[in-house]
């Protein structure tokens, strides 16, 4: 009898080893179950959606220069890497385009719906025939998308620009249609202001409808205010995550190490760091001195010099740099070839050398750090 119990309670040891290893396996699968080193999956604001935190954007990847083997090369790559986002949100001609040739390589691929999450958006225009956010255009919008990514529905659907001449509550309601439909999981926006995306989600509130889950904004060493200052508001107290992209600033960082270009062309890049055409202005740094391509030129050669300190490109740095900010949830990143993706997919490896020091530096090299700007009280304009 005394060998029966011995031999029981070793097999309870045995059973409660072996199923707290499987928890421990389970945990740490979670935290990073992906194939890349550096590679997360995070909640997209509050949902419980997760993505890597690395996104592919079409908007490099599905160019009229690029053959349809390079296309079906960079999307699997990226799918064998880990990364399970896919964003078609650049470019009004191109996205219907992107949207075509990527339901095609789905389609051909055929991965588990669930392994994979896509993001497209609805665009509209003054000038355009689609004009402002109608319940019309926002419908249709979706389903022409559904048709051709030749899908049952689209994970995330985001809003580009706020509509000043139509009712939030129309917007709301239309977004609200698609999901209970199902013919969208989530939405957003794009390239809204925090006050437009605040007013955004408390029309959700107020009419029971599903509320957006991510703000999709400019973010790279040269264009900093909103993501830093105002975004981490709207996580914590409405729940919008971020996601961000052109942490390039469309290839002017890199290009600036290389060589400057023509006058014209640095006139015109200096005068917009932030890419986002309907809220151009010149670029200032903290002082208000105007960021001239001179500067920065010099700000980008000393960050190089940081780069090359650190075994690494510049392209790997820059990325490296807006991730290291914990408000970005995913990062988009947009590649021609299989070699620019690997290569901008190890600057994930660069995070852990990014400490206190080599940030601080960095923020003395730029000399840009938002701050926000000083409560003015009603009493004292008076």
């Amino acid at each position: 009898m005394a060998d029966l119990g011995s031999t029981t309670e070793q097999l309870c040891a045995k059973l409660q080893a072996a199923a707290a290893k499987e928890s421990v396996e389970r945990a740490s699968s979670a935290q990073s179950p992906s194939v890349t080193s550096g590679l997360r999956y995070r909640n997209l604001g509050k949902s419980g959606l997760r993505v890597s935190n690395i996104g592919l954007a079409t908007w490099t990847t599905f160019n009229t220069a690029i053959n349809e083997e390079q296309l079906d090369a960079v999307v699997t790559a990226a799918y064998n890497a880990g990364i399970n986002l896919f964003d078609l949100t650049e470019g009004p001609q191109s996205s219907e385009q992107a949207e075509t040739q990527l339901g095609i390589i789905l389609k051909k691929k055929n991965w588990k719906r669930v392994s994979y999450s896509l993001i497209t958006k609805i665009r509209w225009h003054y000038k355009s025939e689609e004009r402002g956010l109608s319940r019309k255009h926002i419908i249709e919008s979706v389903r022409s998308s559904v048709a051709r990514l030749q899908l049952d529905y689209i994970d995330i659907v985001l809003i580009q620009k706020a509509d000043p001449m139509c009712p939030l509550e129309e917007v709301v309601r239309a977004m609200d249609f698609l999901v209970s439909e199902g013919l969208i999981m989530y939405w957003g926006t794009a390239k809204w202001s925090p006050i437009d995306v605040t007013e955004m989600y408390t029309a959700c509130r107020q009419l029971n409808c599903s509320t957006p889950i991510l703000e999709q904004s400019e973010y790279h060493m040269l264009c900093r205010e909103k993501v830093e200052i105002y975004m981490p508001e709207l996580y914590n107290k409405i729940g919008v995550g971020l996601m961000a992209w052109s942490p390039l600033a469309m290839g002017l960082l890199p290009s600036f190490k290389d060589s400057l270009r023509s006058r014209s062309s640095n006139r015109t890049k200096a005068s917009s760091i932030s890419w986002n055409q309907d809220d151009r202005k010149p670029p200032t740094k903290e002082n208000n001195e105007p960021l001239t391509a001179r500067n920065t030129k010099e700000i980008l050669f000393s960050i190089s010099l940081v780069a090359d300190r650190l075994g690494c490109s510049l392209v790997q740095l820059c990325i490296a740099w807006t991730l290291k900010n914990e408000s970005v949830q995913c990062l988009l990143l947009g590649a021609a070839t299989t070699h620019q993706f690997y290569h901008a997919l190890h600057g994930l490896q660069l995070l852990p050398k990014l400490n206190s020091n080599v940030m601080a530096e960095l923020e003395r090299i730029l000399d840009n750090k938002p701050i926000r700007p000083p409560m003015v009280s009603t009493l004292a304009m008076r």
